[in-house]
Formats: C-alpha cells, sequence, structure tokens
C-alpha cells in the first residue's frame, strides 16, 4: 500500500469514528437528533468508501 493510499484509509477510518459518535450522541430537540443522525450516517458512508476504494486498489495494484 503506497503512502497515498495510507492516507486515504487513515481519513475514511477518522471519518468512520466521528460518524459513530455523532450517531450514538443525543440531542435536545428533534431537530437535533435528525441534523446528528444525518451527518452521522454521511460520515459513516465517506468511511466505507475511502477505506473500501483505498483496500481495493491496493489488492489489485
Amino acid at each position: 500500500m503506497t503512502r497515498a493510499l495510507a492516507i486515504q484509509a487513515g481519513i475514511g477510518i477518522a471519518s468512520g469514528v466521528a460518524g459513530l459518535t455523532l450517531l450514538r450522541r443525543r440531542a435536545a430537540s428533534a431537530e437535533g437528533i435528525y441534523a446528528l443522525r444525518i451527518a452521522g450516517t454521511m460520515l459513516v458512508a465517506l468511511c466505507l468508501f475511502l477505506t473500501g476504494f483505498a483496500l481495493v486498489f491496493a489488492q489489485f495494484n
């Protein structure tokens, strides 16, 4: 795995941790709950895309 792919996977893992943290957090209002769910889900999806592409590219390269 090259340095660029390792950085990409590291950013992906960091976004996944941030996303899971947001998904577990409680908000005071209903609007806040939905905002946290949307942001957390988008960060977890970013994690899956970045780490998935980095690992697949490293496997076949």
